[in-house]
């Protein structure tokens, strides 16, 4: 009884685990996918590397919106960019600028030598900086692609209604098996176990 119970420990640490390396994508995932959760205002995936080593092309950026007075040399911000209105840059403030048309930011990507051509009204920054998650843009673009939509979606749905299908199958077949064997006995006793390899579930979260 005791080697049994030593086996079963592996499993139910394996079993921890998992649930906490899953628990752990889950909160990441939503935080990605909706930033407003924890109240950020926006997340992007970073596409180059203008602005390494701080931030590295495949890092997701998570951004709040601030106030215009709040943004200093120094901060991090993402701004629609000047030429295409409907692309986002993510560039370092290196200078504020109040002129008698408004506030305009000097931004530089921190691998750049010179800083950006045009300076960005305030209307056009989006928001500050508040973190960023390495790598998981990979993710977010290969998921978008259609060899993403292919291995993260199709395949595993296909698996999951095969592996479905095996099941009841097989109940089925085990069924009709048990119903027909001579010499057999159910157990009588509702607490009563069938096998000794039956492991109880443990509640993780």
């Amino acid at each position: 009884m005791r080697a049994f119970a030593t086996a079963r420990k592996p499993r139910r640490i394996a079993r921890i685990g998992g649930g906490v390396v899953l628990a752990f994508a889950l909160v990441l995932t939503t935080v990605v996918v909706f930033p407003q959760m924890v109240g950020a205002s926006g997340s992007y995936v970073v596409l180059s590397g203008s602005m390494s080593p701080t931030i590295h092309a495949g890092d997701v950026v998570i951004s709040r919106t601030v106030e215009t007075a709040d943004i200093e040399a120094g901060d991090v911000i993402v701004f629609h960019d000047g030429v295409v209105p409907s692309d986002r840059t993510t560039h370092r403030v290196v200078n504020v600028v109040h002129r008698d048309d408004g506030v305009f930011f000097e931004t530089k990507g921190d691998a750049n030598e010179d800083p950006d051509p045009n300076p960005v009204p305030a209307d056009d920054v989006i928001g500050r900086v508040w973190f960023h998650v390495p790598y998981i843009g990979h993710l977010i673009l290969f998921a978008r692609s259609r060899m993403g939509l292919l291995s993260l979606v199709i395949v595993p749905c296909l698996l999951l209604v095969v592996t479905e299908a095996y099941s009841l199958v097989s109940a089925a077949l085990g069924g009709d098996s048990d119903g027909t064997s001579e010499g057999k006995s159910e157990p009588t006793e509702p607490n009563a176990s069938t096998s000794d390899d039956t492991e109880p579930v443990e509640k993780i979260g």
